[in-house]
């Protein structure tokens, strides 16, 4: 099994793609206004929007996109005028997170991790 792709609720489709494409993602599809899905950068993972009357309550969704060199791409992602709630920090857990909100309030977390992605001191072996 492998992950085929995220969907996110959004109030105005339309006013969300030029968001994630300022944020690196290439827009595949253009279903207006109900749908957009967009390719990742890296890979062959999807990312999706779909319409919704109301968003969800709660602490609501959260994304992470891992980026190779995560210092410069929210550099660039900044220069574009994408803000950041956090700039890239070290993390307990051994990963380097920046955090930002999409316009209908997901939380985003572009991360590196390398090796403890999948493989952190902690991990289980079965």
């Amino acid at each position: 099994m492998n992950l085929n792709q995220i969907t996110v609720p959004s109030l105005n489709v339309a006013r969300a793609i030029p968001f994630y494409q300022k944020l690196g993602l290439t827009l595949i599809v253009e279903a207006l206004p109900h749908y957009a899905r967009f390719l990742c950068p890296t890979g062959d993972a999807t990312f999706s929007i779909h319409l919704v009357e109301q968003l969800p309550n709660g602490n609501g969704i959260y994304v992470y996109f891992e980026c190779e060199h995560l210092d410069q791409h929210v550099t660039n992602c900044k220069q574009n005028g994408i803000e950041f709630e956090q700039e890239p920090i070290d993390q307990k857990w051994l990963w380097r997170e920046a955090r930002l909100k999409d316009l209908d309030g997901n939380q985003l977390i572009l991360f590196h991790a390398g090796e403890n992605r999948i493989n952190p001191p902690w991990r289980l072996h079965n």
